[in-house]
């Protein structure tokens, strides 16, 4: 079968590539040429495990194609699947104008019967005003479908997951287009990967749901962990009893500094607006977006405190993306604290195995070191702030070396804070009483 993915980005290069290994002829298409002719040359534009690996397999196979023109890929092609930004807008709201504008363009070259499918992640509605969109913009009486094929990528583990997903959710009412879903995801069949058919608005509100729910878990764990530090507990032992219990489970109850990257935060903002803009106040959604703001910010209090302000002092931050294993820096909690401390005063020195440039271009302030023993130099607190395996086997020797005071903050808690105190650390955790 043939297929076309419209954006290159996260969504829609790990979507592209693992249909391609599904065994489809897929043509991945994308505006920005200087990005499309890496892809030809091999050059992977996003940091994603495994991910380049499986586009050199599929590209050598001639089943991955990467082009600029989409009039060409859409006649080809009886599926178009939408996976193109739909970014925060000014109004705290999806910005919908690209998915929009690519719905128009394909609109005016369809000749045939197709089928286009939204992985982007849309508020409901949508489907059913772009599905009016194309009738608008037809040049002739022609037959199409719009299914919502919500994603469901962690980054980081985007193949894996795309490869390997929970379930597969398709919103439609066409029994025409869900044959030919079923047909697309019909490799996953020996996974026994469960497909759920519903209707467009319920398959988009899920995907909102799902992610609010998981920033529901984080922002819980982290407000039971501003607790413990006021009564003197230890979150730790506090979510590792919580994972044990069945209804609930051990994942996402890791307290930090907040979450962040290019869905939670947009996405509970989103719950947030979908149901304003019908009348209901969604609370618990909007304490999601207030917790998480305040977790940051505390990060920023506390370091304040024990360095009695920020002038003349100089702070280490290692980990600057959103999480390990990408270069995502998209609401990054390491990047809105690294920006807060040189807003008052401070040198912030950084390292990220992943995302210095990005955090470069963000922050030009930022001094950027090749290694964390560098970035410690004359630093009066090192604070952990993205989990990379790297940072969990530091040798601390080298660290107390190099610093001007031995502060570490561990917001991450992924050090046993009774070894660091002996080595002679003054030791913060998110949610740890120390207990001699």
């Amino acid at each position: 079968m043939n297929i076309c993915v419209v954006g290159t980005g996260y969504v829609g290069l790990v979507a592209g590539t693992g249909l391609a290994d599904f065994g489809m002829n897929v043509t991945c298409v994308d505006k920005d040429a200087t990005k499309i002719e890496k892809l030809n040359s091999g050059e992977v534009p996003i940091y994603e495990l495994g991910l380049s690996d499986l586009i050199r397999r599929n590209t050598k196979l001639e089943r991955l194609h990467f082009t600029t023109d989409l009039e060409k890929a859409v006649d080809q092609s009886l599926v178009i699947f939408l996976a193109v930004g739909t970014p925060e807008g000014d109004d705290g709201r999806p910005d919908l104008r690209q998915i929009k504008e690519v719905a128009r363009q394909i609109a005016a070259c369809m000749t045939e019967y197709k089928i286009l499918a939204i992985k982007s992640t849309v508020p409901v509605g949508t489907a059913a005003a772009l599905r009016q969109l194309i009738a608008d913009n037809l040049k002739q009486d022609i037959a199409f479908d719009v299914v919502s094929n919500p994603e469901f990528l962690r980054e980081g583990a985007a193949v894996q997951d795309f490869l390997h997903p929970d379930r597969i959710i398709l919103g439609t009412t066409s029994e025409r287009a869900l044959a030919v879903m079923r047909d697309i995801y019909r490799p996953l069949y020996l996974l026994k990967t469960p497909i759920i058919a519903t209707t467009n608005e319920t398959a988009e509100i899920i995907k909102y749901a799902a992610n609010s729910m998981l920033a529901l878990r984080i922002s819980f764990i982290n407000e039971i962990a501003n607790l413990c530090e006021k009564v003197g507990a230890d979150v730790y032992d506090v979510s590792v009893a919580l994972g044990m219990d069945g209804r609930i489970g051990p994942k996402f109850l890791h307290p930090g500094p907040g979450f962040g990257g290019s869905c939670f935060p947009k996405d509970v903002k989103g719950l947030v607006n979908i149901s304003r803009d019908h009348g209901y106040a969604f609370k618990i959604a909007e304490a999601i977006v207030e917790v998480n703001e305040h977790q940051w910010r505390l990060v920023v209090e506390k370091v304040r405190e024990v360095l009695d302000g920020f002038e003349n002092r100089t702070v280490t931050v290692l980990g600057l993306s959103f999480k390990p294993n990408t270069d995502d820096i998209r609401e990054a909690p390491a990047i809105k604290i690294a920006r807060a401390m040189l807003q008052e005063g401070a040198r912030v020195q950084a390292y990220d195995p992943a995302a210095m440039e990005f955090a470069g271009e963000a922050l030009p302030e930022l001094k950027l070191y090749k290694d964390p023993y560098a970035a410690c130099e004359k630093s009066d607190m090192v604070i952990i702030l993205t989990e990379w395996n790297e940072f969990r086997d530091l040798h601390f020797d080298r660290v107390k070396e190099t610093v001007r005071t031995a502060n570490i903050f561990d917001t991450r808690n992924i050090y046993d804070p009774h070894q660091v105190l002996k080595l002679g650390f003054n030791y913060l955790g998110t949610g740890r009483t120390i207990v001699e």
